[in-house]
């Protein structure tokens, strides 16, 4: 995907934060996230009711509305498929 984190410093760094209050990661762990890094299937803290809170806390965090169309596999393939869903409803 080649997404640019560092385009979307603010984003990246709020959506860390949502990702480690939901899914109870320790800091370290989100930091090393990385566009590629893989979301769904790879994180087991990422099980069909934390998708629902991960995305109401995004909601809620960024002032956002998803509808049901957003929340498929390919947006929590990964994490920089996952920003680049947050920085586009952004306007970023």
């Amino acid at each position: 995907m080649g997404y640019d984190l560092a385009a979307n410093d603010d984003t990246d760094r709020a959506l860390r934060a949502v990702l480690g209050d939901v899914l109870g990661l320790n800091p370290a762990r989100c930091a090393a996230l990385g566009a590629e890094s893989a979301l769904l299937g790879a994180l087991p803290e990422l099980d069909s009711m934390a998708i629902a809170t991960l995305f109401a806390a995004i909601e809620d965090r960024f002032g956002l509305f998803f509808d049901d169309a957003d929340l498929t596999g390919e947006t929590l393939e990964t994490y920089g498929s996952l920003l680049a869903l947050v920085a586009a409803r952004r306007g970023a």
